[in-house]
C-alpha cells in the first residue's frame, strides 16, 4: 500500500542523520560503477535495520536491467534463477515512482509471487531513485530486523539517502564515461604519433631497399652502402620505439619526478650507437617540481618528438635541453646543432610530428615556436604558464 499519510511529519534523530551522512559520504567517494552500486545497497540495509536489500537499475523503458543485491548470497542467487524484471509490486513502484511501504508484501494485491528457493520476505519498502528528474532505478528493502515493519522515518531516511544515491549513481557513470573517452583518445594520439615518427621511417628504410637486390650486380658498393645505412636507420627506429614505449610508463610519465623523466630520455636518446647524441640537460629541479603532474606527461612526450626529430631528421650530434621561468611562462627549450631547415617552408609529410607538438602544448595553454636556419641547427622552445591556475586542466 502507498505510505500513509502521517499526522506529524517524521523526522530524523540524531543518530539516524549521522549515519545518513556517513553512508552519503562512503558512496560519493567510489567512482567505480560497479563498486558503488554494491555499495548503495549495503548502505541503504543498514541504514534502516533490513535483512535483504536490493537496487533495480532500469532501461528507458522501465524494465529493470540490474539488479543488485545484499543478503542473499551467491549460491541462493543461482538457485532463484533469472533476477526480477519489473513485475508486481516492483513494476508497481517503477511505473508510480512513489514509495511504497507494506506491512506484508505477499499481501498485496500487485505481489506476483516468488519463485522456487526464494527466500521468505514479509516487509517492505521501496523508494524509486530519481536524478535530474529522471528515475534511473529503485531501492527495496524486506525484513525489518527490529519491528515488524518499515517506520515512517525508516522511509524519510531511504528517500533522502536515495537523493544522494542518484547523485553517485550519475557521477560514477559520468567518471566511467570520461574513462572511456580518454582512453579513445589516448588511443588516437598514439596511433598518429606512430604514423607520423616511427612508421614513416620504416617505411623510409623499405623504400630505400627495393633496387638493392637489382644493384647488387650492377653496383655492389653503393648497394652495400644502402644496406649499411639501412641497417643504421633500423638501428634508430629501434631506439625510437624503446623510448616511445618508456614515454608511456607509468613510473616515468605518472611519476613526480619530472627532472628525472627528462634525465632518462636524454640518457636513451644518448645511448652509444651510430646515431650517439651528445646531450646537456640544464634544469632548475625548483621549476620542475612546480608543474602539475598531467602536465609533465605532456613535457615529456613532447621532449621524447624533439629529441626524435634531432636524432632523425636534424642528424644533430649535441643536443641540450634547458628549462627555465621567463615572462610568467616555464620554457622549456631543444637546442641541436644538426643541419637545421627552413622554418618558413611548408611542412612535408615527414614532419608531420611539429604539428603533434603545437597540438600537445595549445592542449593545456602552452605555445611551441621553431627556430631554424639550414647548417645552423634547430631551438624547439615550449612555453607553458607557470602558476597552478593557469595550468589547472
Amino acid at each position: 500500500m502507498p505510505a500513509k499519510p502521517a499526522q506529524s511529519e517524521p523526522s530524523l534523530g540524531v543518530t539516524e542523520f549521522e549515519a545518513l551522512v556517513e553512508a552519503t559520504r562512503a558512496i560519493a567517494e567510489v567512482l567505480d560503477v560497479e563498486a558503488v552500486l554494491q555499495l548503495i545497497v549495503e548502505s541503504v540495509r543498514d541504514l534502516v535495520g533490513a535483512e535483504y536489500a536490493a537496487l533495480g537499475i532500469v532501461d528507458p523503458s522501465g524494465r529493470i536491467e540490474r539488479f543488485v543485491t545484499v543478503g542473499v548470497s551467491p549460491e541462493e542467487r543461482v538457485r532463484i534463477g533469472a533476477p526480477p524484471r519489473g513485475q508486481g509490486v516492483l513494476g508497481l513502484i517503477i511505473r508510480e515512482r512513489r514509495p511504497y511501504r507494506i506491512p506484508d508484501i505477499g499481501s498485496h494485491p500487485d505481489f506476483y509471487g516468488f519463485p522456487p528457493n526464494h527466500p521468505a520476505m514479509g516487509s517492505f519498502l521501496g523508494v524509486p531513485v530519481v536524478t535530474q528528474g529522471r528515475s534511473i532505478g529503485n531501492l527495496y528493502l524486506t525484513n525489518k530486523r527490529d519491528a515488524p515493519e518499515f517506520s515512517e522515518s525508516d522511509q524519510l531516511l531511504v528517500e533522502m539517502f536515495a537523493l544522494r544515491a542518484g547523485i553517485a549513481i550519475e557521477n560514477a557513470r559520468l567518471h566511467e564515461q570520461v574513462q572511456r573517452l580518454a582512453i579513445v583518445v589516448e588511443r588516437e594520439r598514439i596511433a598518429k604519433d606512430l604514423h607520423d615518427g616511427i612508421i614513416q621511417a620504416i617505411y623510409g628504410v623499405a623504400l630505400s631497399l627495393e633496387d638493392v637486390p637489382l644493384m647488387m650486380a650492377s653496383e655492389p658498393e653503393e648497394a652495400s652502402a644502402r644496406v649499411d645505412r639501412a641497417i643504421d636507420s633500423l638501428n634508430l627506429t629501434i631506439r625510437e620505439i624503446r623510448n616511445f614505449i618508456l614515454g608511456l610508463r607509468s613510473e616515468l610519465l605518472h611519476g613526480a619526478d619530472l627532472l628525472a623523466g627528462l634525465a632518462t630520455l636524454a640518457n636513451e636518446f644518448g645511448t652509444t650507437g651510430t646515431s650517439e647524441i651528445e646531450l646537456d640537460l640544464a634544469i632548475d629541479p625548483e621549476i620542475a617540481s612546480s608543474i602539475p603532474t598531467g602536465h609533465r606527461v605532456q613535457l615529456l612526450q613532447m621532449t621524447r618528438e624533439a629529441l626524435s626529430n634531432a636524432a632523425r631528421h636534424a642528424r644533430a650530434r649535441r643536443t641540450r635541453i634547458v628549462m627555465r621561468v621567463e615572462d610568467g611562462m616555464v620554457v622549456l627549450r631543444v637546442e641541436d646543432n644538426g643541419i637545421g631547415f627552413d622554418a618558413k617552408a611548408a611542412r612535408s609529410a615527414g614532419h608531420l610530428g611539429l604539428a603533434n607538438l603545437h597540438d600537445r602544448a595549445a592542449a593545456f595553454g602552452g605555445t611551441v615556436s621553431i627556430e631554424s636556419t639550414l647548417g645552423a641547427g634547430t631551438t624547439l622552445s615550449i612555453r607553458v604558464p607557470l602558476s597552478s591556475a593557469e595550468l589547472a586542466s
